[in-house]
């Protein structure tokens, strides 16, 4: 139940669950309002709340790839650690994490990269306000509703070049991560 929960942002369109995100971090949703209640403030249409919409829009971006590292390890390092006495945590913490490296580099990349180019969940949950909550993605729409090619042509550049080095990056550190580890 919850690997489909958090495997929904890759089916579900943007707009779905900027809605309801919408709808439960709200003045008048449940988890909003009592937040606001509480004195926190209003989570919608402010930097927090593309916070928030972006880590669950991104979700499956990172858990994926460190759910995958794990399993890739196998019993085998635990159980030699177990016969060695290191607890449930030491077993965990001094030989699953570091292990699992290379599954930690890449789900930080994706979730960071995916986040910066979502559109859909971040216009629900964040609107368009200048200097506040627009972002990127937001403005290469706005530049080609407004006609304005050049522009749209430079952001949407800037993205692909962007997209383009975090892969690379992630790729490096991962090859260098195997190297140092033979």
């Amino acid at each position: 139940v919850i690997e489909s929960l958090v495997a929904m942002p890759l089916v579900l369109p943007p707009t779905v669950l900027g809605f309801y995100l919408l709808f439960l971090l709200g003045p008048n949703g449940p988890i909003g309002g009592t937040w606001e209640l509480w004195g926190g403030p209003r989570l919608v249409f402010s930097f927090a709340g593309l916070v928030i919409g972006s880590v669950l829009y991104s979700l499956p971006f990172v858990v994926q790839p460190i759910q995958n590292a794990f399993m890739a390890i196998g019993d085998r390092p635990l159980e030699v650690a177990a016969t060695l006495g290191a607890s449930h945590w030491n077993r965990f913490w001094t030989v699953a994490v570091p292990m699992a490296r290379r599954g930690f580099i890449t789900a930080a990349a994706l979730g960071f990269a995916h986040t910066v180019g979502e559109f859909g969940v971040v216009l629900m949950i964040g609107g368009n306000i200048p200097d506040r909550t627009r972002v990127i993605s937001i403005a290469i729409y706005d530049s080609v509703e407004a006609l304005n090619y050049p522009q749209a042509h430079i952001l949407s550049a800037m993205m692909i070049a962007f997209s383009f080095f975090v892969f690379l990056l992630v790729y490096a550190m991962n090859r260098r991560a195997d190297v140092m580890s033979r």
